[in-house]
């Protein structure tokens, strides 16, 4: 059985790492550079960059930053935030990028997936996807959750997969930085429906919520942010908590 991959995520404004509850009341959480060496002390499995107001404010990502952050790793590196086009994947896979993560640039140009699985490979596409409950439904939203489409999640995440996609990075909205355990009801319908790895990312609390996310859905990877930045669960002890329970992990 493969192992189960622990990915602390750096979401990045303005040059600082920060975290937020659903979506909005960002708080600093510290240094991208620093924290980025940390987890790899740690024993993470890889590494989440995300510049999470470069679509917003129609940028690339912070090239300098990235490069800065790739330095400190010797762990798998994925960035996302601003990617529109082969020479955005190009120039961070050039600062260090192992994959990169797309998210509404693929919506709204769902082809982008397919022309960089061909050109990198399928491994090199993570495709994002922050999905909220609207009258009952999950449906994506765009530019950093401030946008609503009228696109259901499941449909998405299927037509992704099938574009080239390696591995959707799956946030619930309506569990992010609430710290009341991952959405697993729709982890586990996703990653049933699909072939390719799921992440799950949202509402990480405490090591049960991580156990509980292994033990009942079926995704390959659990992401964090809070938790982690501000030391409420340090990686060697949560991997440590999983043996106790059988889910393969790297020590």
């Amino acid at each position: 059985m493969l192992s189960k991959r622990i990915i602390p995520c750096l979401d990045v404004k303005d040059g600082r790492t920060v975290k937020g509850v659903n979506f909005v009341d960002l708080k600093d959480a510290g240094d991208p550079v620093e924290l980025a060496w940390q987890y790899a002390q740690q024993g993470a499995d890889e590494l989440v960059f995300l510049d999470i107001t470069a679509t917003h404010e129609r940028r690339k990502t912070m090239i300098e930053m990235v490069k800065s952050v790739a330095r400190q790793l010797n762990i798998p590196f994925t960035i996302g935030g601003g990617i529109t086009e082969i020479a955005d994947a190009e120039a961070l896979l050039n600062a260090g990028a192992d994959k990169i993560s797309i998210n509404s640039a693929a919506v709204k140009n769902p082809q982008l997936i397919a022309d960089l699985a061909k050109v990198f490979g399928v491994q090199f596409v993570v495709v994002a996807v922050d999905t909220k409950l609207v009258a009952g439904r999950n449906m994506v939203h765009l530019n950093g959750g401030r946008l609503i489409t009228e696109i259901e999640t499941a449909h998405w995440i299927k037509q992704a997969e099938d574009l080239g996609a390696g591995e959707i990075l799956l946030t619930s909205m309506d569990h992010d930085g609430t710290k009341q355990g991952f959405d697993c009801k729709l982890l586990d319908s996703i990653s049933k429906m699909i072939n390719i790895p799921v992440i799950a990312s949202g509402g990480a609390g405490k090591v049960e919520h991580f156990t509980e996310v292994f033990t009942t859905t079926g995704v390959d990877a659990a992401l964090a942010a809070s938790v982690f930045h501000f030391g409420e669960i340090p990686i060697p002890h949560l991997k440590n908590e999983l043996k106790k329970y059988n889910i393969p992990v790297r020590l």
